[in-house]
């Protein structure tokens, strides 16, 4: 059976049912503590991750306790254990609640301590941290967002944007995860691995000792760094976006010449591309909400799917909707152009037109293909590029399409 993160295996004493796990964990932070206490590339011990656990509330998670009383005791005996050995590094607390909830956790018991929160699918607003820059005044304490991630590129420029402008530091979680888009760098999946899922799942035939380790520490070979795909767009929305709103160039677009739909600009919504979903704010909403329907390639509003059709680059933007756009940086040689658009829709007929400069071209309609899979090319004529970098907009008047790149060539008719 898989188990969720936080939860245990309830055939045996948890942590707060065993007074030997607790000695055990105490006495394993002392000897942590008396090894690393003069490595200066330790930041910090964190003592214990997101305890959730319910006291004496009703929430399973810890999210209604008032006095958290066992959570103290125990931190306070497990720094009292570390401090025997090292006075020199800080330490992390975190409350209950994933990390949230420090109720009857203060007064503070060390004078090198600092406060850790996790911050996961909310609203990014000062609201959604005010608890926190409360007991950091209140109390002179550091504070640190311990934990955050796993959403959108918008999601993640706008919480650095608002730790950051309240002087506060962050890490993040995690930097490295099995096949996804939303993480700093995305770790191969082997078929191999499926199987072990399966099973855990499921139950069924028992894969042996032998495949299971083989197939994990090729798992692990592909943790590496040199073996992991880096995520551009996310990397540029923690760090670039947070600075600016400027857009830039995914790849480098030249014309003559084809545009991959899915290299359209690094940049948020609204300024590199415009998406009705781009986000997800379950905390507050109660709704899981998908930002790229295709779970595929990048981080951002624009969904993308997986691509079969010719000369693709292996993606294709898809579940596009009425109103949304793209845009991308191109960079041109003079000249009136011919624009191929590659596409395909099962039944809807769409419609978009290209924007450059405020100024729009015709609009062009694209009939359905009679199939998601059956592709189509169709030409949009007279679409003036300056030379040098452009700035290209694609706007789709009507959605319920598919597409797979933009072919520009010059017009030799038109001087």
């Amino acid at each position: 059976m898989m188990l969720a993160i936080s939860d245990f295996d309830t055939t045996k004493p948890g942590l707060w049912q065993s007074e030997t796990n607790q000695k055990k964990m105490i006495a394993l932070w002392k000897k942590l503590a008396s090894r690393y206490r003069d490595n200066p590339w330790i930041g910090a011990y964190d003592i214990i991750n997101e305890p959730n656990w319910n006291f004496t509330g009703s929430n399973k998670n810890g999210c209604d306790e008032n006095s958290n009383g066992p959570l103290r005791d125990l931190m306070v005996a497990v720094t009292k254990a570390i401090r025997e050995v090292d006075t020199n590094h800080l330490i992390f607390i975190e409350g209950n609640c994933w990390g949230n909830n420090y109720n009857g956790i203060f007064p503070l018991w060390d004078d090198n301590l600092a406060l850790s929160f996790h911050k996961y699918w909310n609203y990014n607003d000062k609201a959604s941290i005010e608890t926190m820059l409360g007991y950091r005044e209140k109390y002179n304490v550091p504070i640190w967002m311990g934990e955050s991630g796993e959403n959108s590129n918008v999601w993640f420029k706008d919480v650095l944007t608002l730790v950051e402008s309240n002087n506060i530091g962050w890490a993040f979680w995690p930097m490295k995860k099995i096949d996804n888009i939303a993480g700093v760098a995305s770790v191969t999946k082997i078929p191999e691995y499926d199987v072990l899922l399966k099973y855990w799942r499921d139950g069924g035939q028992k894969p042996t000792p032998e495949f299971a380790k083989k197939t994990l520490m090729k798992i692990a070979d592909n943790y590496k760094m040199e073996n992991v795909t880096v995520k551009p767009d996310v990397v540029d929305a923690m760090f670039r976006q947070v600075q600016t709103d400027d857009t830039k160039p995914y790849k480098k677009n030249t014309v003559p010449g084809k545009i991959v739909a899915t290299y359209y600009d690094l940049g948020t919504n609204g300024k590199a591309y415009f998406d009705n979903d781009f986000v997800n704010y379950r905390s507050v909403t109660g709704k899981d909400e998908r930002w790229n329907l295709g779970n595929s390639m990048r981080n951002d509003g624009v969904d993308i799917l997986p691509c079969k059709d010719k000369d693709s680059n292996g993606y294709q933007v898809s579940f596009i909707e009425d109103g949304e756009w793209i845009q991308y940086t191109v960079d041109a040689k003079q000249g009136n152009y011919n624009v191929a658009i590659r596409y395909s829709s099962e039944k809807a007929e769409g419609k978009l037109y290209v924007e450059i400069d405020g100024i729009k071209s015709k609009e062009i309609t694209l009939s359905a293909t009679a199939g998601d899979n059956k592709w189509k090319t169709v030409i949009l004529s007279d679409i003036a590029l300056k030379s040098g970098s452009n700035k290209v907009k694609v706007v789709f008047e009507k959605g319920g399409f598919n597409l797979n790149y933009f072919d520009f060539a010059i017009n030799k008719t038109k001087k």
